[in-house]
């Protein structure tokens, strides 16, 4: 297949669509079992309002400079770079995504696969007469197994694949359109379960209630990093997506819809979750898989209807995680499409094999190959490393430098305004934090996060 003219390339077909996949890329496992932790643990309130503050001054300028880049080139992150700025060395940042996007895909698919095992734990009551002690030890009997988690994983893949393999229209977004929807409807559904407990006051307290006293500059530098990576900001994803957006979408609004729906998800997530663990006097004493894997499954067990919350909660993460895949593989997918002149199922199929391939050896990081460390990580934490702290702080550094230096300023202007038919109130304001504030701040992000700065 040959490289389609803009006119006749594939593409998202309404608002509904488009705000559906970009927010389902946004929108991930992270939302779900960690920014609920740091929020109450980083002083809830008091952490939201620095959280969102830099979501409004650092979060959607940048989304909305991948927007620019990705509808303006009508091309997939490489070929984005290659059309705007022909003969330069810009195409490095979409080469930097791409790998960004597939290392992710890798070690993303492991914890993915977890998620589908839960569900299927949970419709089976897997879970039924075990403490959380119990809970740990079955945890990490699968964690370390050498089988299992290999044949959930490659079954996400799968599915990732399925949906990318039909095309923009009818798989993204179409797909979109159902599962994010879905989420919303599950997670407010679990969150109203979880007020209703007595004693659910408690949670709530632990998750808003203002402590000033511990923003300390470590928790204000962690609300940047979480403002940043929590959108699926650096690696391509929002380029390629954007590239799919058309003429008269409102690329301002469409990144200040997605940027909110993705706080008020990871709101209701911790909604969901704490209210219910301080209604049984559990006191959330670990973060991210600990708190997921074993001390919820325990949380279900104990309230009224926990058999059908719990199935809730990990298809609830199982939708999370796949619309989040879903736009990191259409990333490399695009390129190895639009650069290689594949036909899409090939494309699919080689990215899906490949990640599928990498993966295996992330899933296997606690068991066969445990032993396998560089610098006292397993293989997963190194890939992990290496694609949050070094490729996307430098791929959302170099968007921004891109957009504020680079390009020149009537053609941002003309993307944004939709060629003059909108009216922009922000576009100075825009200008001088893509400028002047995004590269300070990510740049600190990037020197923290490889030790260079410690704050």
């Amino acid at each position: 297949m040959s490289l389609k003219e803009s006119s006749n390339r594939d593409g998202f077909t309404s608002k509904f669509g488009i705000l559906a996949a970009a927010a389902g890329s946004a929108i991930g496992l992270g939302n779900i079992w960690r920014f609920p932790y740091v929020v109450g643990e980083s002083g809830g309130g008091a952490f939201l309002l620095v959280y969102l503050s830099f979501v409004l001054l650092l979060g959607i300028p940048v989304m909305l400079s991948e927007f620019v880049i990705g509808r303006k080139s009508k091309r997939n992150t490489f070929g984005a770079f290659k059309k705007i700025a022909p003969g330069t060395l810009w195409p490095v940042i979409g080469v930097m995504g791409i790998v960004a996007a597939f290392v992710i895909l890798a070690f993303y698919s492991t914890i993915a696969g977890w998620t589908l095992h839960y569900v299927y734990l949970s419709i089976t009551n897997g879970f039924q007469g075990r403490d959380t002690a119990e809970l740990t030890l079955m945890f990490e009997m699968f964690q370390t197994s050498t089988v299992l988690p290999v044949i959930w994983q490659l079954i996400f893949i799968s599915l990732t694949a399925v949906i990318i393999l039909s095309g923009v229209k009818k798989g993204i977004e179409k797909y979109s359109k159902i599962l994010m929807p879905f989420l919303l409807l599950l997670l407010i559904a679990l969150s109203v379960r979880s007020v209703t407990l007595p004693g659910s006051l408690d949670g709530l307290v632990f998750l808003f209630k203002p402590d000033f006293s511990k923003l300390s500059s470590s928790v204000i530098l962690g609300a940047l990093g979480q403002a940043f990576f929590s959108l699926s900001i650096g690696m391509g994803a929002l380029i390629t997506y954007s590239s799919y957006f058309p003429a008269k979408t409102n690329l301002s609004n469409t990144a200040f819809e997605v940027s909110i729906a993705d706080v008020i998800i990871a709101i209701l997530a911790g909604i969901a979750i704490f209210p219910a663990m301080f209604s049984l006097g559990m006191q959330p004493e670990m973060g991210g898989a600990g708190l997921i894997f074993m001390v919820l499954p325990n949380v279900f067990l104990q309230i009224p209807g926990g058999y059908i919350v719990s199935i809730a909660f990990f298809i609830l993460l199982a939708i999370a995680a796949l619309t989040s895949s879903i736009s990191i593989m259409e990333v490399v997918v695009a390129f190895l499409v639009e650069e290689f002149n594949m036909v899409r199922r090939h494309a699919t199929a080689i990215t899906a094999i490949a990640a599928a391939t990498v993966g295996l050896f992330c899933t296997l990081s606690w068991g066969a190959l445990e032993n396998v460390t560089l610098g006292g990580r397993n293989i997963f934490d190194v890939l992990d490393f290496t694609a949050s702290n070094v490729l996307l702080p430098l791929g959302g550094l170099l968007i921004v430098i891109f957009v504020g230096w680079y390009m020149k300023f009537t053609e941002v202007k003309d993307e944004m305004s939709n060629q003059g038919a909108l009216m922009l109130k922000f576009l100075g304001l825009f200008r001088f934090l893509v400028r002047f504030i995004a590269p300070v701040a990510i740049a600190i992000i990037f020197l923290n996060a490889i030790g260079i700065l410690r704050v």
